[in-house]
């Protein structure tokens, strides 16, 4: 009998820190990955170590345009789009795009291809909870003419079109809500606490904490993610998931916890805290839990440790070279 073809994947936003980490993963999984990003925010660098390999291909390409993909294709994962308050403040047209006219073209293809996709929505469409922990029945509280309105409601516009398509075409679909989530390959000038964090004690500078330190964040390692979304893209479950750490702490203990792990002797100064910032986010994980036998099982000082050991052993030049070309791109 002749063997079964590999299985073939399209990962959008496969240079950026969570898709790179998801093309590894379904590498190992023996699939067929074509990995697709326009490296507004992504890195060819996080991905190179795949360009060797027979399994992966890579296009560069914005998905806010039309995208074809040759021949057959069973999944598709979408997870392009700028997912930090820098990224997307500054390309706040680019962030409504892809979370519309990108959502809406891979929602095409997957249609035509017969495809199942499962796309990467946020913790943010809860916006500035009102309940904690927020549960997938949460409609949320958000500000849709605010700062964060771009990234917010581009991802809940990417929920209701997914369902419709779900729901009027039969399209398969899979819809993951990612809370904080952190590991090797974050981009350590992209805005948010943890990286800015580690990058601000690994320089033996003193870390900016916003507000008063006291609102929460639930931090999920990477590898604890990618697992969850996996298996939510083989269930049958069509309807929005939480995956996160429930472990609950505020930004002054994170912040103090890595000055500890990286021995710096940075403190900390604080500043005004960012309008719309939400001060309290902690998944409701029971959901996952029950439908996909899923937990995290990375406690965050591991996950820290091994993300702190990451850019320690990066050569420094390499790390002033991706803040120079980030700037670069932002000019």
């Amino acid at each position: 009998m002749k063997k079964a073809p590999p299985k073939r994947i399209l990962i959008t936003g496969a240079a950026g820190f969570l898709g790179s980490h998801l093309s590894d993963r379904f590498i190992q999984e023996g699939y067929q990955v074509i990995g697709m990003d326009n490296l507004i925010t992504g890195s060819l660098r996080n991905i190179e170590h795949l360009f060797k390999l027979p399994n992966f291909e890579f296009y560069q390409h914005d998905v806010s345009k039309f995208v074809h993909i040759p021949g057959h294709l069973d999944y598709i994962l979408h997870f392009a789009s700028p997912a930090s308050p820098v990224d997307y403040l500054r390309i706040p047209i680019q962030t409504l795009k892809v979370g519309s006219l990108g959502t809406h073209n891979l929602l095409g293809l997957a249609k035509s291809k017969k495809a199942r996709i499962l796309v990467a929505s946020t913790s943010e469409v809860y916006g500035d909870p009102l309940v904690s922990p927020q549960a997938e029945t949460y409609w949320g509280n958000v500000n849709p003419v605010g700062p964060r309105g771009v990234y917010d409601e581009a991802k809940r516009f990417q929920e209701a079109m997914t369902m419709a398509y779900h729901n009027f075409h039969g399209v398969e679909t899979r819809i993951v809500r990612i809370f904080n989530t952190f590991g090797p390959r974050m981009r350590l000038n992209d805005g948010r606490a943890l990286p800015t964090f580690i990058a601000q004690a690994l320089r033996a500078e003193d870390l900016t904490v916003f507000g008063d330190g006291q609102q929460t964040r639930s931090f999920c390692y990477v590898d604890d993610l990618v697992e969850g979304i996996f298996r939510l893209l083989h269930s049958d479950y069509a309807e929005p998931v939480n995956i996160g750490n429930p472990d609950e702490i505020t930004i002054t203990d994170i912040a103090q916890e890595i000055i500890q792990l990286t021995e710096s002797p940075s403190k900390l100064v604080y500043s005004a805290l960012p309008v719309d910032d939400p001060k309290q986010r902690r998944p409701d994980i029971a959901l996952a839990q029950k439908l996909l036998g899923w937990d995290p099982k990375v406690h965050r000082t591991d996950g820290l440790r091994k993300t702190i050991d990451h850019y320690q052993t990066m050569d420094k030049t390499v790390l002033q070279e991706t803040t120079q070309i980030y700037f670069k791109r932002d000019a």
